[in-house]
């Protein structure tokens, strides 16, 4: 939507300028996407006077004047005929741009002689396509700016043009007045009184208009009026300004009339040749297949249920949409019948879609226009007609009758400030509300006729609020429901998540996010793909189930980045992953992969392939950070997609799983095509037990002044013993005295024999009231091989 200043300010009695009124209009919702201020362009151009013009000595067409400048005199070259002394003109000195030519002047010599500047055309001024001569000024004192004289002498040349963006719920600013409305709401002037009173006709319509039955749902209501002796042709040149300055081309005086009445008023008209009109016009629905020669010279078939207006011989117009190029004023129209009617919004815009029309009529009705204004604006537009084009005025012919759109909403002050956050006062809002045009009866609030997005009390509450202006919204914190330290907001699940996750990018893990849908055959490798996980709409072939394990996604990502030539690789995600469809068949899991080397390739050979001890050693990290107990049972029970031998189950109890890690079968790698080698985890942070005591501070640290003492033990044991089995039966000899245990050597062969092997540990004991003596430690090391014995078999080495 574009319009000029001035044509504004016919609307909104203001002192504002174009930058305060551009900022006003995007705060309150009308966002302005560009000015066009021709006096900005010429801020840097001063009036001057020639005192002298000679001709050049080197050229016939060139003359040397004697410039009298704000600066004193100067030389200027000049090639222009009307180029003579005493006349007043625009300087444009030494560093000015001139926008027509798209330069800058400087100090120059012209055929041996020196320019200190120019005079300026119109059209180097972009003021007119006039080049045949510079600018000679009726008035004008020597060094006074250009564009002031310009505002003050020709308006016309250098109104500011705006351009504001319409959302589709404001039809009312798709008019000048509806902006000039808003404006004056909030407070950058006063909405002037532009009514007219009505033209009484003094002769009955020779044309009658009907509205068939089955129409008047789409057309309710249609005014005309028969003016006859009029003389069509130039429009007022103030008209012409204003239509060129939007980017509408002239045509007469007639169209040009119906044009202003689209943009100023929001009300779309149109004016039939009278004489071309054969009988009366009937407004009707389409029957399908009947054609119209529109007025943008084109041929139209309308379908079936199109609104149609049409005379005796066939359809003359579009309603709401374009008229037809029959029926259309010509210079030599003296008598016209002036159409003002109401049509429906979605079956215009039904009709313009079908027929690909994109008109500004129908661009307003397709957003509803004010049906109320219809019987006004035909007067309005019979007034200026009359006024401009002479003629004699019918009585008006309305056939139907205007819709009744009226309603009311309560306006609850105290709720607008609860909901907008800014201290309102009540009167304001009522006066906000009653400057947009709403009449309020008590605490009812009867929309206008021009606001057919008003739908609610909270359109109410919007309408306060946006002519108050947000920008003085200020943050406020929300006040404590109780007094003191803030319960935690986080449940003890979400806070094992987030410990889980801070934990596995401290580890150098990098997260992943993946999609909770996979492919068929990805799920099949993980123990899903089954019916009841998969999608009954996917968005495609490759997420068609639901996942049932966090590994395909990161294995799908670490296969992506190898073949980006990305080879060592450190992934974790944590997310839900599915049994099937219901609500209860889902899992919180956190799950990690490592692929590749340990480090780059070092010159010490501390580069080596991750292993199942990686996984192991991040997986217990994980686990203590999310409050596992310290001692857990390592099982060999995972599932087919793990390697049989190179696995452990992470458990408090075989039916009390908590994690998993080890290598991914070489299988599964190939067929995710992942390069090896890759070892994983995953870990079930809800199976993990709750602490039974929940505090707020650390335990206290207990440290012993006492020496610790180690022994070494190793153990002959069938092949098959675990090691985990042998150090928790060392471990639970002494359960307080002996600190930890750890596996140091492991033997194979020898003089052990076939189907042995030998376990090498070392017992660290720490003594908490006095040291140890040679008897009391030998005494725990009875127990610890009395305890490994019973346990696994094995016999003290000898």
């Amino acid at each position: 939507m574009k319009f000029t200043l001035s044509w504004l300010k016919s609307h909104l009695d203001t002192d504002a300028s174009v930058d305060e009124i551009a900022e006003a209009l995007t705060d309150l919702g009308l966002e302005v996407e560009g000015i066009e201020n021709p006096l900005e362009k010429l801020r840097d151009f001063t009036i001057a006077k020639i005192l002298e013009a000679e001709q050049h000595p080197d050229a016939d067409r060139l003359r040397v004047c004697k410039v009298d400048t704000d600066q004193g005199e100067t030389q200027i070259v000049c090639g222009a005929p009307n180029a003579r002394a005493g006349i007043t003109v625009v300087l444009a000195k030494p560093g000015t741009y001139i926008p027509g030519l798209d330069i800058t002047i400087s100090v120059g010599k012209i055929r041996g002689v020196e320019s200190h500047g120019m005079m300026a055309s119109e059209k180097e001024l972009e003021l007119s396509d006039e080049h045949n001569g510079i600018i000679e000024l009726p008035s004008g004192e020597v060094g006074e700016n250009f564009a002031d004289w310009m505002a003050a002498n020709q308006p016309a040349k250098v109104d500011p043009v705006i351009e504001i963006a319409i959302t589709p719920n404001r039809a009312d600013a798709l008019g000048v007045r509806g902006i000039a409305r808003d404006l004056a709401a909030r407070g950058l002037g006063t909405l002037k009184a532009r009514d007219c009173d009505p033209v009484e006709g003094t002769f009955k319509s020779p044309i009658n208009v009907t509205i068939d039955e089955d129409t008047l749902d789409v057309c309710p209501v249609f005014y005309g009026r028969y003016i006859r002796g009029v003389k069509n042709g130039p429009s007022p040149q103030w008209l012409q300004d204003q239509l060129k300055a939007i980017g509408l081309r002239p045509i007469s005086f007639l169209v040009d009339v119906t044009n202003f009445f689209t943009f100023d008023r929001n009300r779309p008209l149109h004016v039939f040749d009278a004489d071309k009109v054969k009988g009366d016009l009937r407004v009707h629905r389409a029957k399908g297949g009947e054609e119209l020669l529109a007025l943008d010279e084109k041929t139209y078939t309308l379908q079936e249920g199109m609104v149609a207006i049409s005379d005796d011989q066939g359809v003359e117009s579009l309603g709401g949409i374009m008229g037809g190029e029959v029926s259309g004023v010509t210079e030599e129209t003296v008598n016209v019948f002036l159409e003002a009617a109401f049509f429906d919004p979605v079956r215009t815009a039904y009709t313009g879609r079908a027929l690909k029309i994109n008109s500004d009529a129908r661009y307003r009705f397709d957003r509803g226009i004010d049906p109320a204004w219809t019987p006004i604006g035909i007067e309005h537009a019979t007034r200026m007609i009359l006024d401009h084009a002479g003629g004699e005025a019918s009585e008006v012919v309305v056939a139907g009758a205007v819709p009744d759109h009226s309603r009311a909403y309560k306006l609850d002050t105290d709720r607008v400030v609860s909901l907008v956050g800014m201290e309102i006062p009540a009167e304001e809002q009522r006066a906000t509300l009653t400057a947009l045009g709403f009449e309020l009866d008590g605490d009812m609030a009867s929309v206008p006729s021009w606001r057919p997005d008003v739908q609610g009390e909270a359109d109410l509450v919007e309408e306060v609020a946006r002519v108050a202006s947000l920008t003085k919204l200020q943050g406020k914190p929300l006040a404590r429901i109780n007094a003191g330290v803030p319960k935690p907001i986080l449940s003890p699940l979400q806070k094992r998540e987030q410990a889980g996750r801070r934990t596995a990018a401290a580890l150098g893990y990098n997260e992943c996010v993946t999609y909770s849908f996979i492919d068929k055959a990805s799920a099949s490798l993980f123990g899903g793909g089954d019916d009841a996980t998969m999608l009954a709409n996917p968005i495609s072939s490759e997420m068609s189930h639901m996942r049932p394990s966090l590994l395909p996604g990161l294995l799908q990502a670490a296969a992506r980045n190898q073949s980006r030539g990305f080879a060592d690789l450190a992934l974790f995600e944590m997310g839900h992953v599915f049994a099937g469809g219901e609500p209860g068949e889902q899992t919180l899991m956190l799950a990690g992969l490592l692929v590749g080397k340990t480090a780059s390739k070092d010159v010490h050979g501390a580069s080596r392939a991750v292993d199942v001890f990686d996984a192991k050693a991040d997986a217990e990290a994980l686990m203590a950070a999310m409050g596992a107990p310290a001692k857990m049972q390592i099982l060999r029970t995972g599932e087919a997609w793990w390697h049989p031998g190179r696995h452990g189950v992470m458990c408090l109890g075989p039916k009390k799983v908590l994690g998993i890690f080890g290598e991914v079968h070489p299988k599964v790698l190939k067929e995710m095509d992942v390069k090896g080698p890759a070892v994983a985890f995953t870990i079930w942070p809800a199976e993990i037990p709750m602490p039974k005591k929940t505090v707020t501070t650390r335990p206290a640290l207990k440290l012993s002044d006492l020496q610790p003492v180690e022994r070494d033990f190793a153990f002959v044991v069938d092949a098959d013993v675990q090691a985990l089995d042998l150090v928790n039966a060392a471990a639970g000899a002494d359960k307080v005295l002996i600190e930890d245990v750890r596996v140091f050597d492991e033997f194979i062969g020898g003089s052990l024999g076939e189907g042995k092997k030998s376990l090498a540990i070392t017992v660290r004991m720490q003594p908490k009231d006095t040291t140890l003596t040679e008897k009391e430690i030998e005494a725990v090391a009875g127990k610890i091989v009395e305890k490994v014995t019973k346990a696994t078999g094995g016999t003290l080495r000898g």
